[in-house]
């Protein structure tokens, strides 16, 4: 799937999603913005099904991009395997982050995630022992590293359970939030993050 110069590019990383009921209805509900021009989709398990990642042409997409969404099925409170991978490959020192990381500066990064527990799960009192939003500070924090700004996430909690009417809603929002983005009343007062100063030696030089 070649780079596109759509606003809103869409990481979709769900390494089973032929059987996944939650993603793949945001797939479809956002599909007429991808007919439109207004995204496009990277389905990265099955661009990259032997996890060799082509980071070229994912830089050139990130670059392309103004919001930039990773959708994903939240996995031991993170990111599925090959979403992790492409992150390792592509966010590089001095291309992200760092002396002259720039690339990323300026665009916005937003969650869109399920979880199979449900909300009341996600609970001090819940067997996962936190508010949903304890897990994003990893997130956060590599959005500001690479001077982006770190949207509200959206989630979509039990997602093995929910009502087919539940999740035809969820979807409904998902495709209106891409096409209104970024006019959302909540990010009004949402001051971009100019990035993290990391020091030049923070990296070995990579050996001639």
């Amino acid at each position: 799937m070649p780079p596109s110069s759509a606003d809103v590019l869409v990481l979709l990383a769900h390494p089973r999603l032929a059987q996944s009921r939650v993603n793949l209805a945001l797939q479809r509900a956002a599909q007429p913005l991808a007919a439109d021009g207004r995204l496009v989709w990277r389905d990265l398990y099955a661009l990259y099904p032997d996890y060799d990642i082509d980071g070229a042409a994912e830089r050139e997409a990130l670059t392309r991009a103004r919001l930039v969404v990773w959708q994903f099925p939240l996995q031991w409170y993170g990111l599925p395997p090959l979403l992790k991978l492409w992150l390792d490959e592509v966010f590089g020192f001095a291309w992200a982050y760092g002396p002259g990381g720039t690339a990323l500066r300026g665009k916005d990064l937003w969650l869109a995630v399920s979880t199979g527990s449900g909300a009341s799960a996600y609970h001090p009192a819940g067997h996962h022992r936190h508010f949903i939003d304890a897990f994003w500070p990893p997130f956060e924090q590599t959005a500001a590293l690479a001077g982006m700004r770190f949207l509200p996430p959206l989630v979509m909690h039990a997602a093995h359970r929910a009502a087919p009417a539940e999740i035809e809603t969820h979807a409904r929002l998902y495709a209106d939030r891409l096409r209104h983005w970024p006019d959302w009343p909540e990010l009004a007062g949402l001051e971009a993050d100019t990035g993290c100063q990391v020091p030049a030696d923070e990296r070995p030089h990579d050996p001639d």
